[in-house]
């Protein structure tokens, strides 16, 4: 039996556990299974590895994106540029071709991990069927493990972005120095905050939305609820609004053809 999981910490609701499950029974997939491992140390991923033979992919999830980096025996070119990785290859390597090639896995097993970011691929490929010639620069709200990506497919497709933050850091903008006329300047609007995830559905980004129109496009990462206030208030405006589902479909499948190509 072919073993998938998901590392991170704490693991209480999972999309990608659901998502598996219920692909594994749709599709008929019979040699497959998914499940949970909770581990709060990525010190603790090779004895978690050692104990599951059998594993052959996982997802990674906060707070390991960035520290399972070093790891890694390689690392694809978008998940280097974004500095982490949410997705890990599998495959067993045998001592011969290890010694033949020079390359021996870092934690010293007899399998080789390699990292991906497909959280690019996810956010790329819902976010560009959407975008208008006026959506050249884009409002990006926090600055944590989840913008990375989004940062990157930002500057991939050529765009200008500001970073909008609670605390004062390098190159960004405070949430209260946001007047209408950055909203008005800023036509694509992506919220990369937990601010209005389930169960904390009443709050929102403070931000003055009287000064979004229909020419907006606002983007928020979260999926619980299906639509967060910072995406009704978009809509009362008529702006365009997307939340974070189709991001999460397309980067699990993309793991998966990533765990099972040859």
């Amino acid at each position: 039996m072919k073993l998938y999981g998901l590392i991170g910490y704490p693991l209480s609701h999972s999309f990608s556990k659901k998502f598996f499950t219920e692909k594994f029974q749709k599709e008929h997939i019979t040699d497959s299974s998914y499940d949970l491992f909770p581990i709060e140390d990525i010190k603790n991923l090779p004895s978690l590895l050692k104990e599951n033979p059998n594993l052959n992919g996982l997802n990674v999830t906060v707070p390991h994106k960035i520290n399972v980096l070093k790891y890694l025996d390689w690392i694809e070119h978008d998940a280097k540029q974004v500095g982490a990785v949410n997705c890990i290859r599998i495959f067993a390597e045998s001592p011969v071709m290890a010694a033949f090639t020079g390359e021996v896995g870092v934690i010293g097993h007899n399998f080789r991990l390699e990292g991906y970011n497909t959280d690019v691929y996810g956010f790329e490929t819902s976010l560009k069927p959407l975008l208008q010639n006026w959506h050249g620069e884009a409002l990006i709200l926090g600055d944590g493990g989840a913008a990375k990506a989004v940062k990157y497919v930002i500057e991939k497709l050529g765009m200008d972005y500001q970073i909008v933050t609670r605390k004062p850091q390098p190159n960004s903008i405070l949430f209260t120095d946001l007047t209408p006329r950055i909203i008005e300047n800023y036509k694509l609007i992506i919220n990369t905050t937990p601010v209005g995830m389930y169960p904390d559905v009443e709050e929102c980004p403070l931000l003055p939305y009287e000064a979004i129109t229909d020419e907006h496009l606002l983007y928020d990462l979260i999926y619980n609820p299906e639509e967060t206030l910072f995406l009704k208030n978009g809509a009362k405006n008529g702006a365009t609004i997307k939340n974070g589902l189709e991001m999460l479909i397309l980067q699990a499948e993309k793991s998966w053809e990533i765990w099972n190509s040859k």
